[in-house]
């Protein structure tokens, strides 16, 4: 069985582990204040999840899930990475993250950047670009004809493909965007990031189950639109 390492434990982190554990994966959740802040969260997640530290989820995860603020990825511990699959799911807020040149001309996208951070690991870009609470209320089972499609990116097809398969067994189906070089088509203010998934009239922050389905003619519309 497939285990995965949580690397922020965040509003992201803990969706993805909860979609995790009902899918009957492991998870190990880990953040930057310590695994005994996070005993409660793997508490209510029951056997298949514990706290661990970020070099212990790094270990321990078959795939592993980098989702903090992306002025912190240089912190995260490279060796554990090494050939693994690592799902980026960080944004560039530079209100945040402070201004970083090479995303401010458009010369690299944020992943490209993850993946230069975390030499020898296999990144893919996904969750990025989908609320939280419409991640953990808009999973459907295989063949259910309300599945949503999640975008993915990555240089490795392998790498890819089992990304690919974890979203299914998760409830999603994945929609290959490209490259690393092209997940700048669902980064912040593109026409894919956020507002497919988001009813207009429901309000912010979006109640439990406002999401809306996004086929994949539908981000792929929105891919398409999107512009530097």
């Amino acid at each position: 069985m497939t285990t995965i390492g949580l690397i922020g434990s965040g509003n992201i982190g803990s969706t993805v582990a909860r979609l995790a554990v009902d899918a009957g994966y492991d998870v190990v959740l880990s953040n930057s204040r310590g695994p005994e802040t996070l005993q409660a969260l793997a508490d209510d997640l029951g056997p298949h999840a514990r706290a661990g530290t970020a070099a212990e989820a790094a270990t321990a995860g078959d795939i592993v899930v980098v989702t903090i603020p992306l002025k912190n990825v240089d912190q995260v511990p490279t060796g554990p990475l090494r050939g693994k699959v690592v799902i980026d799911t960080c944004n560039y807020y530079p209100q945040r993250d402070g201004q970083i040149a090479e995303l401010d001309d458009g010369t690299s996208t944020s992943s490209e950047l993850v993946q230069r951070l975390l030499p020898g690991s296999r990144v893919v870009k996904a969750f990025n670009n989908i609320q939280f609470s419409h991640l953990g209320s808009l999973q459907r089972p295989q063949g259910d004809p309300g599945r949503s499609v999640l975008a993915i990116a990555g240089d490795d097809a392998e790498a890819k493909a089992d990304v690919t398969a974890f979203l299914d067994a998760i409830g999603y189906d994945a929609y290959d965007a490209g490259t690393l070089g092209d997940s700048w088509r669902f980064q912040p203010d593109t026409p894919a990031y956020g507002a497919p998934y988001s009813d207009p009239e429901a309000g912010w922050p979006p109640p439990p189950g406002s999401g809306r389905r996004v086929t994949a003619a539908q981000m792929r519309e929105r891919l398409a639109e999107a512009g530097r």
